[in-house]
């Protein structure tokens, strides 16, 4: 696949807002607007099965049959859909794991929407003008789950290194919440409490001398990344990865992820995670149970995780495109033209083809797919360049409605200016009035509205593209193997190898 744009459904300012989270002193930036007492919503994680009580501290174990982590690096990164997530892995897994979460068990950092702050509030129009941030119609919590420890990437590391240690039985690693880009695949990162990260590079390293076999699941936007793993060191240059490491993955490197709801209510969210687990125990996103022979494609009587991956592809309506360690693996190994063997036995793959080939209404399957993700990606750039220059232009309106605010209220940028209090509490009718008649923030408001549903359309369209994607890389997975196949050898003994990791059941 060609290397896309990235497109965050955010304003220009909103980005900038983000990268300045980066700096660890503007971390608090914002307080002042959460001030105002908002109820949340009653929040039940259904899902957490009982357990025994946990300890506060994380003592990392060598018996773990599974490590499930999740997280983002701020507060209003740890949305509770995250923490419903791990609470439907530990039931789905089952036995003995450990469950790492944001920042720990006690700390009030899981994100849980509320109801908003009246539109007309001058402390919320300057919050969102000078510092935007998501989080500000939100309330936080404590985690409702057994937790075993705080998500940072020295707790998951620790975990990971001392599972793989010591010989035991196969080991999943789930880790969800958010990614971001590298400078190259291999260092796409799954960003952790604390502003600290995990990589591909990070993960072989801890995985170089493991003594068990380890299946890796990310949820997180291009998590695709983590593929690297196919080789050792995550290069594609030096080999094959030693052990038995393989993956399934939200996204591809280049795409972000759905899911990161702070609203729990759980039939209106759509993340990878929700639906792959579900997938695990033999239900729906919704909980309604699936047939066997509508998930086990394989026949054996039992669903394993690739099988769970195929079932997200062939029925999620968001716009996640999954992949995996072994399609890496083939797209390095039988990239191009060649001889081709009739009898490789893909199950999964064949029921992905035939599943997307039925929904999307194609006769010349091949064909048809390509012709229908060309044009909706040619769609997709297409709305891209008009939000570039959308975004530029509420960049020059921010500035204009900015300067206008600042020439008359010098110090209503920086709640923490001692004066920032009593200046806002003086002017307050003031502020209402120029927000509600200022033409440069009216210009403001429509250019942000201009940046929101472009981001909008481009997502839908995205949602659109999804289904030919995954059938497109399904396709292209089959006939990769049937190259491969037919050469045999090392890479193909590989190849076989990463796709029975793959299919492994969740421990139980």
């Amino acid at each position: 696949m060609a290397e896309r744009r990235v497109l965050w459904k955010s304003s220009a300012v909103q980005t900038r807002a983000k990268a300045a989270l980066a700096g660890v002193g503007l971390l608090a930036l914002g307080a002042f607007w959460l001030t105002l007492p908002r109820a949340a919503p009653p929040v039940s994680v259904s899902e957490a099965a009982p357990a025994p009580q946990r300890p506060g501290a994380l003592v990392p174990r060598p018996d773990v049959r599974w490590i499930a982590a999740a997280g983002g690096q701020v507060p209003e990164l740890n949305q509770v859909s995250l923490e419903q997530d791990l609470a439907l892995a530990a039931r789905t897994f089952g036995g003995t794991g450990t469950v790492l979460f944001a920042a720990g068990p006690d700390a009030p950092v899981v994100q849980v929407l509320a109801q908003p702050r009246s539109s007309d509030d001058p402390a919320r129009a300057l919050a969102e003008l000078f510092a935007p941030r998501g989080g500000r119609d939100a309330t936080y919590r404590a985690p409702e789950i057994d937790v075993d420890g705080p998500a940072t990437a020295q707790s998951v590391s620790a975990a990971i290194e001392a599972a793989v240690t010591v010989p035991g039985p196969p080991l999943l690693v789930y880790l969800g919440g958010h990614g971001n880009r590298g400078p190259s695949d291999a260092e796409n990162t799954v960003e952790l409490w604390g502003q600290s990260q995990l990589d591909a590079i990070d993960l072989a390293a801890l995985l170089r001398d493991t003594k068990r076999p380890v299946q890796v699941v990310a949820t997180t936007c291009f998590s695709g990344g983590l593929a690297e793993l196919a080789f050792a060191e995550a290069n594609v240059e030096a080999g094959p990865f030693p052990g038995e490491v393989c993956g399934l993955f939200a996204a591809p490197h280049d795409l972000e992820a759905s899911g990161c709801d702070p609203n729990p209510d759980r039939a209106a969210q759509e993340g990878f995670g929700l639906h792959f687990l579900r997938a695990l125990e033999g239900k729906t996103k919704d909980g309604a149970t699936v047939p066997m022979a509508e998930i086990d494609f394989d026949g054996d009587g039992t669903i394993g995780a690739r099988e769970a991956h195929a079932y997200v592809r062939i029925h999620s309506a968001a716009f996640d495109v999954p992949t995996s360690v072994s399609e890496r693996w083939l797209e390095a190994v039988a990239p191009g033209p060649g001889a081709e063997r009739a009898d490789v036995d893909l199950p999964e793959e064949d029921a992905v083809i035939a599943a997307l080939s039925r929904s999307l209404a194609l006769v010349d399957v091949v064909e048809r797919a390509r012709v229908h993700l060309r044009e909706l990606e040619a769609k997709i750039e297409t709305r891209g360049q008009a939000l570039s220059r959308a975004q530029q232009t509420e960049e020059r309106a921010y500035r204009a409605a900015a300067a206008e605010i600042l020439a008359r209220w010098p110090v209503l940028d920086d709640p923490w200016h001692p004066e920032f209090a009593t200046t806002l509490g003086r002017n307050i009718d003031a502020l209402r009035e120029h927000f509600a008649s200022a033409p440069s923030y009216a210009t403001y408001l429509s250019a942000r509205d201009e940046v929101d549903q472009l981001s909008t359309q481009i997502f839908d369209l995205r949602a659109k593209a999804a289904p030919y994607e995954r059938l497109t890389r399904s396709l292209q997975y089959r006939r990769r193997a049937a190259r491969l196949a037919a050469r045999g050898g090392p890479q193909w003994d590989r190849f076989e190898m990463l796709r029975r990791c793959e299919l492994r059941a969740p421990p139980r």
